[in-house]
């Protein structure tokens, strides 16, 4: 849990009032949290998608599982679910609350990002498809608010780093 509080204090985004619902929430049993990647390639330019069965097109991510930190559980996610091995960045994207089912009380949501070229080739789970979107197409997903703030990282990534811009 010190891993995940550190990380939303690091997080460069900041969404539904995350911090405070932490520390209203913290003391509490969260289950489960939540770790995701939002990968984009060199150019800033498209972000990497895997469509779930019922949630529709998400970043690759999953649950932490216990004795793991979020940031273990992204990039292990990252790799079941895409087939990728990318490092990291260093400081997390975002973090949110929200719930991922319905039978599920909301929780804490932390999302890391990694640059990953296009052309490395995408393995992943049957069913589970990993796909290339353009950063302005649009997708299909349970949480449409996605499609904004991955953008937003994904500008913001590349002001940030103009040497990698193309």
């Amino acid at each position: 849990m010190e891993a995940a509080v550190a990380d939303v204090w690091l997080a460069v985004l900041e969404f539904d009032d995350v911090r405070a619902w932490l520390e209203r929430a913290r003391w509490q049993p969260m289950e489960p949290l939540a770790a995701e990647v939002w990968v984009t390639d060199p150019a800033f330019r498209h972000v990497l998608l895997v469509k779930h069965r019922w949630r529709g097109w998400v970043p690759p991510g999953g649950k932490v599982e216990p004795g793991e930190t979020p940031r273990a559980a992204a990039a292990r996610e990252l790799a079941e679910e895409t087939g990728l091995r990318a490092e990291l960045l260093p400081v997390p994207a975002a973090a949110c609350v929200r719930s991922y089912r319905a039978d599920w009380s909301p929780t804490l949501g932390l999302s890391y990002a990694a640059i990953v070229d296009r052309d490395v080739p995408l393995g992943g789970e049957h069913g589970q498809p990993a796909r290339w979107f353009g950063l302005n197409e649009e997708w299909e997903s349970v949480f449409p608010e996605d499609h904004h703030r991955i953008q937003a990282y994904v500008r913001w990534l590349a002001a940030e780093d103009p040497i990698r811009t193309r």
